[in-house]
């Protein structure tokens, strides 16, 4: 191991593309820590409390902390998340779209393109939601559930420092996406990844320090444990995938003698990653923001709109934003498994992969082309996509259970974290070992 790790400096190109990741990383570290001027110090206070569980943790998860100190990159990389899902969601159901996917290089940059335009327009959605909400102590409805007060992160008002804020919020994710290009650019691994992995990372020490904090010695050791299991069951999941044999046959091209070759095609145990999770969690988070939209209703009026609002302020608490509910958790994990059948049907597609496989001259061993492939192959993914999905709502919700039973508030290295972190650092293995093997050098992965 410590041979390939010195293999890896060997190589200067390898080598300057690391340190321009480890350098570009650091940055980004640096300003998640800058504070945008003008908020109210413990109304920060009350988003970091407020900031560590349901869907509100998975947004500071993604911002690695930035969210909770209310930095310059408090949106984090969730609106370029947002935008990717949105861009391949209508590359379905628009032609255009769908004939630019298939262009390659050429047509990949113009989806980038648009991409980056669908980023700045949710960021911009997205900060003024947050500074309207926060800004006046109308997101009371977010920390209900933590039983934290309602403090406005700007006490002298909107005007003219939530204005301001708005558009450093929006020019704090258009650099993150910069950020993330450059390190796919020149650096290594995917760059929007590494944003998020150094997050998720950045968040550890906090988490698992807290625990100790509050002289659960016993629970710590168990969820280190637990985190080590979890760990293992991720890899053997991620790494798990069903391999569906293509034939090629042969043909005579010219003088040439062409196909006959076999290869598969690898379906994934987890085909949609952490998406589902993201899904489901924005889902959860809606009602949250309708119910802050409503204002704050007084329980002991007798007008009928006072009344409909307090219940439904009252059920989001309950079953919303209280992550220590069975409703909430099943809820979660439901739509959890909803939307993993959602986006594997929309990042596969049975009738483009038999026609292609189709106009490549292959065919599947035993299937005839045409209809019957589509309806094996569809059948092939139906069958992988209940596992993996009902697999990633387990690691998503078993935390909960840690947690019910430990009486903490926060779980160091949720199954959120476990699946982004062992996604990245497999693919950026991948990517090393590629590089060294290409060079002649011995790789990690054997």
């Amino acid at each position: 191991m410590l041979s390939n790790v010195k293999n890896i400096f060997k190589v200067a190109d390898l080598r300057n593309k690391i340190l321009f990741t480890f350098m570009i990383v650091g940055l980004y570290r640096v300003g998640a820590a800058i504070r945008v001027p003008g908020v109210d110090p413990l109304a920060i206070d009350q988003l970091r409390e407020g900031a560590q569980d349901g869907a509100l943790g998975l947004f500071n998860l993604f911002s690695g902390g930035a969210f909770e100190s209310f930095s310059i990159f408090a949106l984090g990389i969730m609106p370029y998340i947002t935008a990717s899902i949105i861009m391949q969601v209508l590359g379905v159901v628009i032609p255009k779209l769908e004939e630019l996917q298939q262009e390659g290089a050429v047509g990949q940059r113009k989806i980038t393109q648009y991409t980056r335009y669908v980023t700045i327009a949710l960021a911009t959605l997205q900060a003024t939601v947050l500074v309207f909400l926060f800004g006046t102590g109308g997101g009371a409805a977010f920390f209900s559930a933590v039983q934290a007060p309602s403090v406005p992160l700007l006490p002298d008002g909107l005007w003219p420092r939530g204005y301001l804020i708005i558009p450093t919020l929006v020019a704090g994710t258009a650099v993150l996406m910069w950020m993330g290009e450059m390190i796919s650019q020149r650096g290594i691994g995917n760059g929007m990844s590494m944003v998020i992995f150094a997050s998720v990372v950045a968040s550890l020490p906090g988490g698992f320090y807290s625990i100790l904090q509050v002289n659960k010695i016993f629970w710590f050791v168990v969820m280190v444990l637990v985190t080590l299991g979890i760990i293992v069951a991720v890899v053997f999941v991620e790494l798990g995938q069903r391999r569906i044999p293509v034939q090629f046959a042969k043909r005579v091209v010219g003088r040439r003698m062409m196909g006959g070759q076999n290869t598969y095609i690898p379906l994934k145990v987890n085909q949609s990653g952490v998406i589902p999770i993201i899904f489901a969690s924005s889902i959860l988070l809606l009602p949250a923001i309708m119910a802050s939209f409503l204002g704050n209703a007084d329980p002991n009026s007798d007008n009928w709109w006072h009344k409909i609002r307090v219940q439904i302020q009252e059920f989001v608490d309950q079953y919303i934003l209280n992550s220590q509910n069975i409703v909430y958790v099943t809820i979660f994990a439901l739509l959890i498994i909803a939307f993993a059948y959602f986006y594997n049907s929309i990042a596969f597609d049975p009738v483009r992969q038999a026609d292609q496989i189709r106009k490549q001259g292959g065919f599947i061993p035993g299937v005839r082309p045409g209809p019957q492939t589509e309806n094996y192959l569809g059948k092939a993914v139906n069958r992988i996509t209940l596992p993996g999905a009902v697999f990633i709502a387990i690691i998503a919700i078993f935390p909960y259970l840690v947690l019910w039973a430990a009486d903490v508030n926060s779980f160091a290295f949720a199954g959120t974290s476990v699946l982004i972190s062992v996604g990245v650092a497999l693919e950026l293995m991948r990517q090393i070992d590629s590089q060294l093997m290409l060079r002649n050098y011995e790789g990690f992965l054997k």
